[in-house]
């Protein structure tokens, strides 16, 4: 096999693949644009290990590059891909007429995530009609334990999971962010207990967010429902209001996914939509 006109190794192939695939995780919604010598310094990598991997994407139109700015972005390859990926996923085809009901009944933006590694990703979102709204896209990623849905997963995850996340670190990005492992721990107790999760400006102060938990046909966690929106619309007593309204909702998905427990809630769906 080669790369850049050099002959490789299994071993330095898949590293080469590896690599490769690093590299197009970096882009975001936040960053669609990089420069080699950005991708390099971000990744740890050698900048002319980065630059012909660039060149072999580029062939292979895995990435664009603006030869005015040098700057890379994804190209159509890795778009089709995405299109592909999203089609295929049964949660994103049984969630979108609940999500979109949900909306309409609670009149807030809602999404549906999942996790990946330590952090929760946007998969879907419906967005509200209100004039007040949070910036936020598919896609897009946010610490796991100090949002309502990346919380509501770790509850109903195995503890080694969140004992990964600790370790990681608990960052504060406001002075509400829990960053103690015995007081996160605790919380996430107090989310089984009640079957929701909410976050009130632990990520971004004026923030507030209420998540439940969607379940596949196994009875495992692989997506969590929130909603998002200013503190102001999200009163302390219009949390666990919010909250039951959201876990039906969750149910409901799940049920489609063939989770029984979830499957005899099928009627609260009805009766609050």
């Amino acid at each position: 096999m080669e790369l850049g006109g050099e002959k490789m190794s299994e071993e330095q192939l898949l590293s080469s693949v590896k690599n490769a695939l690093r590299i197009l995780r970096s882009f975001s919604m936040e960053e669609p644009e990089k420069k080699v010598n950005e991708l390099a310094e971000s990744l740890e990598m050698n900048k002319s290990t980065v630059s012909r991997m660039m060149a072999t994407l580029a062939s292979e139109n895995f990435v664009y590059k603006d030869q005015k700015t040098k700057k890379y972005r994804l190209g159509m390859s890795a778009l089709a891909l995405s299109g592909v990926a999203s089609s295929q996923l049964d949660i994103s085809r049984e969630s979108q007429s609940v999500l979109n009901e949900l909306v309409e009944t609670i009149e807030e933006t809602v999404h549906l995530s999942v996790l990946d590694q330590m952090e929760v990703m946007y998969l879907e979102k419906v967005e509200c009609e209100q004039p007040v709204r949070v910036l936020t896209h598919v896609g897009g990623r946010n610490p796991a334990y100090c949002t309502s849905a990346g919380k509501v997963i770790l509850a109903f995850s195995d503890k080694t999971l969140t004992e990964k996340v600790i370790s990681n670190g608990l960052t504060s990005y406001t002075e509400y962010t829990i960053t103690d492992p015995k007081d996160l721990y605790d919380h996430l107790e107090q989310i089984r207990e009640s079957g929701y999760a909410y976050s009130i400006e632990e990520l971004q102060e004026g923030v507030t967010s209420v998540a439940a938990p969607v379940f596949d046909h196994t009875g495992s966690i692989i997506a969590a429902l929130s909603a998002v929106g200013p503190k102001q619309r999200f009163q302390p007593h219009k949390i666990p209001i919010l909250g039951k309204k959201i876990s039906i909702a969750a149910a409901e998905i799940s049920a489609r996914l063939g989770h029984r427990t979830a499957a005899n809630k099928e009627e609260n769906f009805n009766n609050i939509f």
